[in-house]
């Protein structure tokens, strides 16, 4: 797709139309919880207009930068119009008719509310519950297949702009190994879910060995079906726990993880650092996107405190405070750099071609 001013407008367009269709279904379901089920109303605090205004703009430099850097070639312009319409609006229904069961269990403070068939002992204590009051947690297809379009919603249709963030430090963490075959170069993304951070990630790296890893079963059938089709080169997927991976020491030349550490306690937290440390190829590259930090955001402590209030994040209120810098030195990455954009930070670091201190 060349790149012309039609195309800026198309997606200036269809990032608008995004923006005000995820406004539009939180107001209009934060009004029906209100008449249909008010004790399950969460008390979160006003946010002041100033801050809006922030929000709005740190919305706008994400998304000019999105168009920049796919002008420059990070990743192909097609990607900023790849998503998967047709099966959202199908199953944009069943976002409305799951809002009962999630109204139920706020207000019951129910955050175990899990199939009965799971086996509670493949997965760590942590993750058993309900994440966001999501039915069924992380564990059951109707979840898995829910999932992108509630994250769109929630974001006012930037997750993908926000998950692409990875990719240009991910680009140029790779120039270390420029000297070698595009073909033997091998990418881990911790926590894949669904798939979408691979799927931004085959098409800026097109050459590359794709690995998955997740807990969910369900989630990773979900992100076969994403990914695994066509003529398009296979992605290995893997169900396992990003606090002990089932990779060989300097396995890979990159590992991603997106959306992940503020889910994690503290103690996994370091864990899955520590294993993206150990898989990673001396030289290697680790690129980790999150929610933004008290510490590099701290103007937008209100609409932090309220996401954790109105979604079940057990684990949220540590993260904010936490020092992922320090982590990542604990862990012995060198070359530290982080940026935020919207709401979102960008972490990426990378393993020494000496031993670990």
């Amino acid at each position: 797709m060349a790149s012309t001013p039609l195309n800026k407008l198309a997606y200036q367009t269809l990032q608008q139309g995004k923006n005000l269709a995820g406004l539009a279904h939180k107001e209009l379901s934060t009004k029906l919880m209100g008449w249909l089920a008010p004790d399950a109303v969460p008390k979160t605090v006003p946010v002041p207009s100033d801050m809006l205004g922030e929000l709005r703009l740190d919305m706008s430099k994400l998304q000019d930068l999105d168009w920049r850097e796919a002008e420059q070639g990070v990743y192909p312009e097609q990607l900023l119009f790849d998503s998967p319409w047709l099966e959202w609006v199908s199953r944009y229904p069943q976002v409305w008719m799951d809002l009962p069961s999630t109204w139920d269990r706020r207000r019951e403070r129910n955050v175990r509310d899990l199939p009965q068939d799971i086996d509670a002992a493949l997965y760590p204590d942590y993750y058993l519950q309900n994440f966001h009051h999501q039915t069924d947690g992380y564990l059951s297809d109707h979840s898995a297949g829910l999932y992108d379009l509630q994250v769109e919603i929630l974001f006012n249709g930037t997750a993908d702009a926000m998950r692409r963030r990875v990719l240009a430090p991910l680009r140029r963490g790779l120039k270390h190994f420029a000297d070698r075959p595009p073909g033997s170069m091998k990418i881990l993304d911790v926590a894949t879910g669904t798939g979408r951070t691979l799927h931004q990630i085959r098409a800026a790296i097109p050459h590359a060995q794709l690995i998955g890893v997740d807990l969910s079963e369900s989630y990773l059938r979900q992100a076969n079906r994403w990914l695994n089709t066509g003529d398009a080169s296979l992605v290995q997927l893997i169900r396992a726990n990003g606090e002990t991976l089932p990779l060989a020491d300097g396995a890979v030349q990159a590992v991603t993880c997106v959306f992940l550490l503020h889910e994690l306690p503290d103690e996994a937290r370091q864990n899955v650092l520590n294993e993206a440390w150990r898989v990673l190829e001396p030289g290697g590259v680790f690129v980790l996107a999150d929610s933004v930090q008290m510490a590099d955001s701290p103007k937008f402590s209100t609409v932090m405190e309220n996401f954790r209030r109105v979604f079940h994040e057990p684990f949220y209120r540590d993260y904010i405070g936490d020092d992922i810098d320090a982590r990542l030195a604990t862990s012995g990455f060198e070359g530290i750099t982080a940026e935020s954009h919207f709401m979102t930070r960008v972490w990426s670091a990378r393993k020494p071609c000496g031993n670990k201190p």
